[in-house]
């Protein structure tokens, strides 16, 4: 299929119910988003690391506050807002560095890449945009 989808702009289609459906969102060829809608909202906790640190922060809108922050990689996104930001943060408070920032140690890392499950955050952030999208 040659198509591109309309949510968001990928290119890879797989079959579902006998339609073809975007392999990163799981929005359907020939569905419309409604443009009288306001973009969907999904709150999100990140996992970002820099050198040996990780940060673990919340967001409704990660790509703006992702640029604004210096990292070298996005480990994972979590679904959910401060209150489940803050249970992460009590979680791993014995290896809190302060504010947001955590030591990259073995138990962490693996939390975020369980979350992440091998799939790019991106792909996983996307998907819940368009499920919180369709009617």
């Amino acid at each position: 299929m040659n198509a591109i989808c309309v949510f968001c702009g990928a290119r890879e289609f797989e079959r579902a119910d006998g339609r073809p459906r975007c392999a990163v969102c799981g929005w359907f060829a020939g569905d419309a988003p409604d443009p009288d809608l306001p973009p969907p909202v999904v709150e999100v906790v990140y996992y970002l690391r820099y050198a040996d640190r990780i940060k673990i922060g919340t967001s409704a809108h990660p790509r703006r506050r992702l640029a604004a922050i210096h990292h070298e990689e996005l480990l994972a996104f979590e679904r959910g807002g401060r209150r489940l930001e803050q249970a992460r943060h009590a979680e791993f408070a014995d290896v809190g560095e302060g504010g947001e920032w955590f030591t990259a140690v073995p138990g962490l890392v693996a939390h975020a890449a369980a979350l992440a499950g091998g799939v790019d955050p991106w792909r996983t952030y996307t998907r819940w945009l368009a499920e919180a999208r369709r009617p």
